[in-house]
């Protein structure tokens, strides 16, 4: 069910839009009633109601008021339908400023609000599915990075990642906290999206299945203690037994997310051996390491044939990096963990050629299911085969279409460039090329050498000028790009067979008969 909330200063009007309409039936739930502006907005932000059908004209704070206010303070504001008894242009204007979803008048038609929360009730369902589509994607991708930290791995682009994805900043205090319950029956995705608004909460789950926290003690501030002791509550009432939930001590940014950890889950390991259960806090007595196992060669390896585009040896890669984590200890969220960072360097690198990496991410998903709940490691390799097979097929398409864009630019640029003094490697420099390359290219494209065509450019607009202007031979040659007067005269005659003296009296001789008329007669 949906939530509703009826917002009118006539207790008449409250009651009629409370008893004369099926709410129930079209999906919705009435969570309470309001008679002015000012008590709406406090029920609005208790109990958060996806639609609102309020009155415009209250006094104190008005309907548009009340729309314009929640627009501003809350991050996801409901869907507001607007009654009023004045027909009234400017009211609507307003309120189709303030988004409204409909602007009805009094009385109201049975048949018009019937239709409307048809209307609602399906646009609203809609949201709320790729809100928790999204949700779903974004903790599945915090989850993973989390647990590669947790692990030991490191390096600026994992780093950039987590930043990035999780919303830490370098000098954001943290702390961890772990729960250990046997077996762990909640989900904390779905308690912290309930109880906390701030979205740099994160929960996650290491490779034991114990479910943690990762809390900004900005996003908290002075309630992290107050938070621990909630979530041992929820998590001993959904378990139905005896809980242990441990706190780290403070850490800051992202490089303190493993040792964090680390102190939650000695704590865990302490307080289990001693049989206890409970909330315990992290003294500072933490004095050993968890060994990180690699798998990074592997993953390199595959990497450089899904960017080199050699698809004959990404099967034999793909095989051998998922044979790293089923050989020893099966550990399956760990190799998601790195399948999540394999996506991420793929569908990054489609992003910089002009891509469109949502496009792979959605036939991957559609062929082969969604990565978090690919529940073996036979389902995981098909999906990172295609993964690879396919990311490297639309790599190889952009850097064709991209090399084409490169290389026409590059010609259109000698085009008019060529009277300066041009040089392939100072072209390959300019467009970031590799000079061999991009000579081997100009040749494909212009079935020249980059030197031949550059000459064969001057020469043209050399015999251009011969031919209509009188210009002295050396101005000629400086002209078109040819410093040295004697370097260009030898290139001429070896282009035309003459000298450029003889051309030019050449073309000046033909050019006498146009000039007088009369050469046909």
């Amino acid at each position: 069910m949906l939530n509703v909330l009826l917002v009118d200063d006539e207790p008449l009007v409250l009651e009629g839009l409370k008893t004369m309409i099926a709410w129930e039936r079209y999906g919705f739930h009435i969570c309470g009633e309001a008679l002015s502006g000012s008590e709406a907005l406090r029920m609005i932000q208790d109990h958060r109601p996806e639609l609102v059908i309020t009155d415009i004209n209250m006094p104190n704070l008005s309907g548009l008021e009340l729309i314009e206010q929640c627009n501003r303070l809350l991050p996801k504001p409901p869907k507001f339908v607007v009654l009023s008894g004045y027909d009234d242009f400017d009211y609507a204007r307003i309120a189709m400023r303030q988004k409204v979803a409909e602007y009805l008048l009094k009385p109201i038609d049975d048949e018009d609000i019937y239709s409307l929360l048809v209307k609602l009730n399906a646009s609203l369902q809609e949201e709320r599915a790729a809100e928790q589509s999204q949700r779903k994607q974004q903790a599945f991708i915090v989850n993973n990075i989390i647990n590669r930290l947790i692990q030991g791995e490191s390096g600026e682009r994992l780093w950039q990642q987590a930043a990035s994805a999780m919303k830490i900043r370098e000098d954001s205090e943290l702390q961890c906290l772990l729960v250990d319950a046997a077996p762990m029956a909640v989900d904390l995705n779905a308690w912290v999206a309930s109880s906390f608004p701030d979205d740099r909460v994160h929960a996650f789950q290491d490779s034991s299945g114990r479910a943690g926290l990762l809390v900004p003690s900005e996003c908290l501030p002075g309630r992290v203690e107050e938070a621990a002791m909630e979530l041992h509550k929820h998590v001993s009432a959904s378990a139905g037994e005896p809980v242990l939930v441990a706190i780290s001590g403070k850490g800051c940014g992202i490089g303190s997310i493993r040792e964090l950890y680390r102190q939650a889950a000695q704590v865990v390991q302490v307080k289990r051996g001693q049989g206890r259960d409970g909330l315990f806090y992290f003294c500072g007595d933490y004095q050993g390491a968890t060994k990180f196992e690699a798998h990074k060669e592997k993953l390199d390896q595959l990497l450089d044939a899904v960017m080199a585009g050699h698809v004959e040896n990404i099967d034999k890669c793909a095989r051998e990096f998922i044979a790293s984590f089923a050989c020893r200890v099966p550990d399956i969220e760990l190799t998601k963990a790195y399948v999540v960072n394999l996506e991420w360097i793929i569908f990054e690198r489609i992003a910089e050629l002009g891509g469109d990496p949502d496009k792979l991410m959605e036939e991957l998903q559609n062929g082969y299911g969604f990565l978090g709940e690919l529940a073996d490691y036979s389902m995981i390799e098909r999906y990172v085969l295609q993964l690879c097979v396919r990311g490297a097929s639309r790599l190889n398409e952009l850097k064709r279409e991209n090399e084409s864009n490169t290389i026409f630019h590059v010609i259109q640029y000698v085009d008019q460039e060529f009277r300066s003094k041009l040089q392939l490697q100072e072209l390959a420099r300019q467009f970031h090329m590799n000079a061999t390359y991009l000579g081997q290219l100009f040749k494909k494209n212009t079935g020249q050498s980059f030197n031949a065509y550059l000459n064969e450019k001057r020469i043209e607009e050399a015999k251009r000028l011969l031919k209509r202007t009188q210009m002295k031979i050396s101005d000629v040659a400086l002209q078109v790009g040819y410093p040295n007067t004697d370097y260009f005269i030898n290139k001429f005659k070896q282009s035309t067979g003459m000298l450029p003296s003889a051309y030019k009296q050449d073309a000046g001789t033909k050019a006498v008969p146009e000039q007088g008329g009369a050469a046909d007669a």
